[in-house]
């Protein structure tokens, strides 16, 4: 019953979208009568004047055949190449034709036109009311205005009827001269060109209209070229549709109607071939199609013609078979949680589906076609990260159908405890700093331990010696190892560990050396191995001493969101990220796996993986039970997680196998290679943005350097990553609201250190594909004022990129002014993708403001309670 609910309801709002984009437009008068006249150019599809391919006389004929039930009088721009033979086919028809002779820079040609166009008006006198000697000419530019008025002179001598030319309004009010020497005024009054908003449209039509009736009184004027595109791009506030176009011609009709406006509109059918002269716009102004059939009801509801429907059911045929598996496996989880991901399961698809019939729904240029072919790839990419995001959310925001959470075990007295070895790998530490951990080690309330101190790679001896001493004051329980020059990195020096590690250990801890860890871990933890599958037990990675700093605090929740959603979440399927710091593993299954892996800089993780493939279960416990620092500069923030991020990639290119569903050999889950295939899908994602960056910034170089061959993007093809970025913004606030213990400001903060890794991120996951060699980054740990100057250093790339899209943004607007949606749209988008780059400065100068400016401005600034972050401070979390 809950399955039908849900699905029911997905129909429903499915059919909703669908009635949203085709809605029918608001009410205007219909159009019963017959149209004064239309502009006739019969060219089908495939042909094209530019390229002398022309109708043929059958489809002139049939066309004309078509058009007079709508039609009293057409149009015609050419008395050769066919044309000519227009008004002797109108005659079987009833219909009157205003005959055109194009003129251009061709004399010869021209002569030809004239020739033709006065034989005809002599020919047919019943038929051809009017001549129009030449369209737009002086306009194109083709012929001066004394060139056009020695045409037009020679056709009035020698046809019986009215001649005159055929131009802008404004050309004719520029132009008296021009005016003086004609029978009539042929005006063209096309708002959308003018960038007229519809609402405006007609009204400024008519005032056009009036103004050269009031310069040119004694002379009768025609409106020759009058109509609206349904399709194409935006000038300003002018947008081409369907609707809009039956919205502009009928109330045009009824206008012209009352006040007795003799007009042709243009045009009788979708000229394909203009593509090339006017783009995508000027192939849509027919009101017919190019295969001849309306487009435009003339009565009735106005609403787009599209193929819409027909996308949208197919989406949700495709739906079904995700749907029917995702609420048949998860049937215990309750009903809002299941409706929230049913739902972005079929907005997902019908977004990709929408994607992937743009070109049918709507025209699009060569280059357009191109695009929107590199980009389908990513726009599915970035729908799937949706997907991984809205699944997460579902089990998050509603947990009640969660299994396997596991709380810390209080031990039964009595009882046995395995002795464990913790190993504490340490790289040029500061001697106070593993002081401490070391204290904290020496406080476990635990039977059975040791504690193995391995120094690698550090060559000052006033570093490791002090080390070496303290251990040797704490007693027999720790043991130091100084290696000198070690290979393998941390995992070599673990893999030390393990030959010197005590035989009877069964359970092998790591700990980082700035980790201060509580007393009752070990013993809270521990008896999970009592269950011999079980072959890691792991703690989040929690963080001290940040209170004060907001840089500190800013980092500290950005770490704390993983642990206390991501964890949880892989958890669920036996999939946690193993992390090198408060995990605890069985040490034969650590040796049965083969030890540390020591070609991978993220080791630990690596390490995870091969236990789960080999069958182990992990445990994890979303209770802290140790602290370690947050870096304490940008730069080490950035070399951390461009660690983990190029370790991930060398985890996938060694295991990707592992990892595909069909893949019977592999000892993982279907659930554990869902989250291990798409657990990094986010970081590959920014991958792609570095690419997309670079790609968007070079095509606004184009549209400002190079227009003619660079248009502004289609908006179908910016929607979704808006969307995206949306949607994102809702999974991090939502989730942390619901999951991470912390304030509206701590949220905000999180999510601008997020966002300022986002380069550092990508450029380490194209790094991983393409290299496999390189060096352990160990993250610094109580550093001195030289690296807080490398933290500003650090975000030179992010600033540069961050400055450039903002002038970017700038100039787009300054070319294209602020009145096109669209073109809004475009910037917003922009913006939206310097974001990252923008909280990298932003974060960088958070880091370093303390160290530049006295320390009462920067608490004015970013001390809760003070002036900037009041806001936030002193919100009350009330959800």
């Amino acid at each position: 019953m809950q399955k039908t609910k849900i699905l029911f309801l997905v129909i429903l709002t499915n059919m909703a979208i669908w009635l949203a984009f085709n809605r029918p437009a608001p009410q205007v008068s219909s159009w019963t009568d017959k149209i004064e006249g239309v502009s006739f150019s019969p060219y089908h599809k495939g042909q094209n004047p530019m390229e002398k391919i022309y109708p043929f006389p059958d489809q002139i004929d049939g066309d004309l055949k078509m058009i007079r039930g709508v039609t009293r009088s057409v149009r015609s721009y050419s008395s050769i190449d066919g044309f000519e033979n227009i008004p002797g086919m109108a005659v079987r028809y009833g219909l009157s034709v205003t005959a055109g002779a194009w003129l251009d820079q061709d004399k010869d040609k021209n002569e030809r036109e004239i020739r033709n166009l006065i034989r005809n008006a002599r020919t047919y006198t019943s038929t051809v009311p009017r001549v129009i000697v030449g369209n737009e000419s002086v306009l194109r530019g083709d012929l001066k205005v004394k060139e056009l008025i020695e045409y037009i002179r020679r056709v009035r001598e020698q046809v019986p009827c009215p001649v005159s030319t055929a131009e802008p309004w404004d050309v004719w009010i520029n132009n008296p001269e021009l005016a003086r020497n004609v029978d009539y005024i042929a005006i063209h009054i096309l708002p959308y060109w003018e960038k007229i908003p519809l609402k405006h449209s007609l009204k400024w039509v008519v005032e056009r209209y009036r103004q050269v009736q009031q310069a040119y009184p004694d002379k009768h004027v025609l409106l020759a070229e009058v109509g609206w595109p349904s399709h194409g791009e935006r000038r300003g506030p002018a947008k081409p549709s369907t609707v809009n176009e039956a919205l502009f011609l009928r109330a045009f009709f009824n206008v012209a109607a009352e006040n007795k406006i003799d007009y042709f509109i243009m045009e009788a059918f979708d000229q394909p071939w203009k593509v090339d002269l006017e783009g995508v716009m000027g192939a849509h102004w027919g009101l017919f199609d190019k295969d001849r059939n309306l487009k435009i009801a003339l009565e009735g509801p106005v609403k787009e013609v599209s193929p819409l429907p027909l996308p949208l059911v197919f989406s949700f045929l495709l739906a079904i078979i995700p749907l029917s598996m995702y609420l048949r496996k998860k049937q215990d989880q309750p009903f809002n949680g299941q409706l929230f991901f049913a739902m972005v399961i079929q907005l997902s698809i019908s977004a990709v589906v929408w994607i992937v019939s743009t070109p049918w729904i709507h025209e699009l240029l060569p280059t357009e076609t191109l695009i929107w072919g590199l980009l389908l790839p990513l726009q599915a990419g970035l729908l799937v990260v949706v997907l991984i995001n809205g699944f997460e959310m579902a089990e998050m925001l509603w947990p009640a159908g969660l299994k396997r959470l596991f709380q810390p075990l209080v031990p039964e007295n009595g009882r046995d405890f395995p002795k464990v070895s913790l190993h504490l790998a340490i790289y040029n530490e500061p001697p106070d700093l593993v002081a401490k951990t070391l204290d904290s080690l020496d406080q476990l309330d635990y039977p059975n331990y040791e504690v193995l101190v391995l120094d690698n790679n550090t060559l000052d001896a006033d570093v490791w010696e002090p080390v070496r001493d303290y251990c040797e004051k704490l007693g027999s329980k720790f043991r130091f190892f100084h290696l000198g020059k070690w290979p393998g990195f941390k995992a070599g020096a673990l893999n030390f560990g393990l030959s010197v590690t005590a035989e009877d250990a069964a359970i092998v801890g790591i700990v980082d050396s700035d980790y201060i860890v509580r007393p009752d871990w070990l013993k809270s933890l521990i008896p999970y191995f009592d269950k011999p599958k079980v072959g890691f037990v792991q703690a989040p990675q929690d963080h001290r001493e940040w209170q004060g700093s907001f840089f500190k605090e800013m980092l500290n929740f950005e770490y704390h969101g993983f642990f206390q959603i991501g964890m949880i979440h892989r958890n669920e399927r036996n999939a946690i990220i193993q992390h090198g710091t408060m995990t605890l593993i069985r040490k034969q299954a650590l040796l049965d796996v083969g030890r540390w892996g020591e070609w991978c800089i993220c080791e630990d993780s690596e390490l995870g993986l091969r236990l789960m493939n080999a069958g182990f279960e992990s445990v994890y416990v979303s209770e802290s039970f140790g602290h370690g620092l947050t870096p304490d500069s940008f730069a080490g923030y950035k070399s951390q997680r461009f660690r983990w991020a190029y370790g991930a990639v060398q985890i996938i290119r060694r295991h990707w196998r592992t990892f595909l569903p069909w893949n019977s050999q592999s000892g993982l889950t279907a659930g554990q290679k869902y989250h291990f295939a798409t657990g990094w899908f986010p970081w590959f994602g920014d991958a792609f943005n570095v690419i997309i960056t670079w790609a968007t910034l070079l095509w606004v170089a184009g549209v400002i350097i190079l227009p003619r061959y660079f248009g502004q993007p289609l908006y179908i093809l910016l929607l979704p990553a808006l969307g995206v970025f949306l949607f994102r913004l809702l999974h991090f606030f939502w989730l942390y609201k619901a999951r991470v213990g912390c304030t509206l400001k701590q949220r905000i903060g999180a999510a601008i250190a997020g966002m300022a890794l986002s380069h550092t991120i990508g450029k380490a996951m194209l790094s991983g594909l393409i290299s496999s060699n390189k060096p352990f980054l160990r993250t610094p740990k109580c550093e001195n004022q030289r690296a807080v100057i490398k933290g500003v250093l650090m975000a030179w790339e992010e600033m540069l990129i961050f400055l450039t899209f903002c002038l970017s943004s700038a100039a787009i607007i300054s070319r294209h002014g602020i009145d096109n949606p669209e073109i809004l749209l475009w910037v917003g988008v922009m913006l939206i993708q310097s974001l990252p780059y923008g909280a990298a400065l932003l974060t960088s100068m958070i880091n370093v403001i303390p160290a530049l400016v006295p320390r009462a401005v920067f608490q004015q600034i970013f001390v809760p309670g003070k002036m900037g972050l009041r806001f936030f401070a002193n919100r009350t979390e009330n959800g």
